[in-house]
């Protein structure tokens, strides 16, 4: 299977009517975070069908779908990323993360990263040292502060919240709602596993909190402690 069959076939399931509602739904307008953004129309049970197809085309092809102009390209080489990671030799995992970091100014949105991210970086990351996830919350790009965050939702899964917690510390200020969205989510992930460890953060952070980030933490609460912590009686 050839990177030239592949784009192929894309093209040919485009549907502009479905691309113009997704150029709307990811924001691809001026001054919006997905400015300049381009889409086929593919919807994602499509597009997952295709990786599958393809999924064993070389990561230098994968390399050069990365840089696609159109979204649906690159989350299908994201998808057969994810896909060889987990089928992957030691080695072959190393070469895919190794790339996935050197790509990150083509993981630009928002599905890209949470697509991804926990499957690629916080399965690597997972006995290794991840520094360099407090290096990308503390970066001045929004998909690599998304990519740290997220990227914590593996070891959620495996209840290690040190770093969910702490990289969630990191973001309390940031500027930007998807931001606010992912850390409430994953503060959201921590409570589902243990409650009082969400709550020990959100007592001592909530007050100064974005009000979507503790919207999105509290989303499973009852409603009567959901309250409290909306008006700030906790």
């Amino acid at each position: 299977m050839s990177l030239k069959s592949l784009r192929k076939n894309l093209q040919e399931l485009a549907d502009p009517e479905i691309a113009e509602h997704s150029q709307r739904f990811f924001k691809t307008g001026k001054g919006e975070y997905g400015e300049g953004d381009k889409f086929l129309g593919i919807r994602m049970p499509v597009l997952r069908q295709q990786a599958k197809k393809y999924r064993q085309i070389e990561l230098s092809d994968i390399k050069k779908l990365l840089k696609s102009s159109f979204h649906e390209e690159r989350l299908c080489a994201l998808i057969i990323l994810v896909e060889k990671f987990s089928k992957g030799t030691e080695e072959e995992k190393a070469d895919i993360f190794n790339l996935y970091l050197g790509s990150i100014k083509n993981i630009n949105n928002w599905d890209l990263v949470d697509s991804s991210a926990h499957y690629i970086v916080g399965v690597y990351l997972e006995n290794r040292n991840r520094n360099i996830l407090y290096k990308m919350a503390e970066s001045n790009n929004l998909w690599e502060r998304r990519i740290a965050i997220m990227s914590t939702f593996h070891l959620i899964k495996k209840n290690m919240f040190k770093d969910a917690l702490n990289i969630s510390e990191v973001l309390l200020r940031d500027r930007e709602d998807l931001i606010h969205k992912a850390v409430g989510w994953m503060l959201r992930e921590i409570g589902k596993r243990d409650k009082q460890a969400e709550k020990n953060f959100l007592d001592k952070y909530y007050k100064g909190m974005p009000r979507t980030m503790l919207r999105y933490a509290i989303e499973k609460f009852e409603e009567t402690e959901r309250q409290k912590y909306l008006k700030g009686l906790v």
